[in-house]
Parts: structure tokens; C-alpha cells; sequence
């Protein structure tokens, strides 16, 4: 089977554990793109996150970001679709998050503001090659609100999951990492928005190849024609995808592509 789109999940999945993408991973990302393939980044990051390491594979072209929730064309920066959270919406997830002292911030198609922050959140964010913009409460959100994102220790999210388990739910909520927790709109996922770009291009999803580790990866692995779990998913993103393949700090993104992209291309032999 050939590939005409290949999803690539970011964080645990592309990069390794320190973020860095490996020479391995990125010359075979590279090979299938030469190869005809379009890549596709879908990611938990907004875009401004995640367009640096679109450009550190020295490609451009769509992705998408904030788990679906937005799609970007890299070269004019542009937000060609947006699930937008209504203002109403949100202020429940906000006040327990502000009660309960846990950290959150709120994401637009660009931009990503916080209200408060120490060394450590900032270090993180500089990991993500983020610069949050402080932001009053008494404004109440920003406008075009596509995400929020919470960001505490994993012990403290379990626990917040579990209780908003009882809540009723007007937005989708879902773990987007062991320290990360994301709301959003119930229609944005990113099976939603890969399904959304190979009906634009005409392509089936027996030609979709996509490549994940966590919950917010399950949509996107179900819709594609082949869809790969890493070796450092939980079991239920295992057992939603049709193989696995070693972790992200094994090169798993280049031990598929090589597998199923290169070699097929190159009568089995990968240059």
C-alpha cells in the first residue's frame, strides 16, 4: 500500500524524551516526503509550538495543532479551521483549576496566555519553545479560545480526573500526556481534523499512515488505514492501533517509516 498522507504525533512520538529530534527520525521523515508522501503533524501543541519543528525537518505544509481543535498552513502562518470554545463554556474547568491552585493556560490559534507562573512552569514552556503572555482573570478569556491546557503533577490529574468524571460535559476532556490535561471542543480531535484533510485531497484512509502515543492519539490512529502505537503508549493506545512499534527513544518513527515507506519505495532497500 502506498501512503499519500503520514500523521505524525509530536511529543513521544516524533521527538525523544529530552525533544530532540533524532538524524535518524528526521532524514526518514524527509525520505518519505521526497517519496511523495504529505506530512502531517498532529499535535497537543499550538501552532506556534509546533511550526519550529515542522521547520527543523526543513518541510512545510498543514498541520494540525491543539489536538485538532486548529489546522495551519505553515508557509502563510494561517489558521485555515478553528473549533472555537464558547466564553459560557469554559468558567467551570477554570475556577476548579484556580480553587484547587492547579496551573492552566489558554490557547488561540497563535497565541498562549497564563495567569500566573514560577521557574518551573516557565521551564517548561521553554521547552516547548513557547512565550505565554500574561493575562488579567478580570478580562475574562481571550478571544478565538481553542484550548486550555493544564499542566500539573500526574498524581494531581488523576485525581482531577476522576472527579470530573461526574461532572456533566458541554466540552471534551482529554489527557494529552502523564502531566497534561487538555478541554476543548467536543468536535475537535485530531481523527476529526486528518478525517477533515484527506476528504479535501481526495485520499482514502487506506492511504493514511498514522503514527502515536497517548489518548488524544486513539482518533487519528482508528481512522488511518494503518495506524502504529509507540512502545511508550499506555495499553489502551496499544490496543487501538494495528501494530506497535519500538519507543521514541528508539527511533520509532524512522523503524515505520523505513518499514513501510522507504524500503516499499526503494524495492526494498533503504537509502
Amino acid at each position: 500500500m502506498t501512503f499519500r498522507l503520514i500523521a505524525l504525533d509530536v511529543d513521544g512520538t516524533l521527538l525523544n524524551d529530552e525533544h530532540e529530534l533524532t538524524p535518524r527520525v528526521r532524514d526518514a521523515v524527509r525520505a518519505a516526503a521526497a517519496g511523495g508522501a504529505e506530512i502531517v503533524l498532529c499535535t497537543g501543541r499550538g501552532s506556534n509550538s509546533a511550526l519550529p519543528v515542522l521547520d527543523s525537518l526543513g518541510l512545510e505544509g498543514t498541520l494540525v495543532t491543539h489536538n485538532g481543535a486548529c489546522i495551519v498552513e505553515s508557509k502563510s502562518r494561517k489558521a485555515l479551521r478553528e473549533s472555537v470554545i464558547e466564553a459560557n463554556a469554559i468558567g467551570k474547568y477554570l475556577a476548579y483549576c484556580r480553587e484547587s491552585g492547579v496551573h492552566f493556560d489558554m490557547n488561540t490559534a497563535f497565541d498562549l496566555y497564563v495567569e500566573s507562573m514560577t521557574d518551573e512552569i516557565a521551564g517548561m514552556y521553554e521547552r516547548l519553545l513557547v512565550k505565554p503572555i500574561l493575562w488579567e482573570q478580570s478580562r475574562g478569556v481571550p478571544e478565538g479560545l481553542l484550548k486550555v491546557s493544564i499542566f500539573a503533577e500526574k498524581e494531581a490529574l488523576d485525581r482531577m480526573e476522576e472527579e470530573w468524571a461526574s461532572w456533566e460535559h458541554e466540552l471534551q476532556t482529554v489527557r494529552s500526556g502523564d502531566y497534561f490535561f487538555d478541554v476543548q471542543h467536543k468536535e475537535a480531535t485530531k481523527g476529526a481534523a486528518l478525517a477533515h484533510l484527506a476528504s479535501q485531497r481526495g485520499v482514502r484512509p487506506e492511504e493514511v499512515l498514522a503514527i502515536g502515543n497517548y489518548y488524544n492519539d486513539i482518533g487519528m490512529i482508528r481512522f488511518a488505514g494503518l495506524g502504529v502505537a509507540m512502545a511508550n503508549s499506555p495499553d489502551p493506545v496499544k490496543e487501538a492501533a494495528d501494530e506497535t512499534t519500538v519507543s521514541n527513544n528508539e527511533d520509532g518513527v524512522a523503524v515505520v517509516l523505513e518499514e513501510k515507506v522507504i524500503r516499499p519505495a526503494n524495492g526494498g532497500a533503504v537509502r
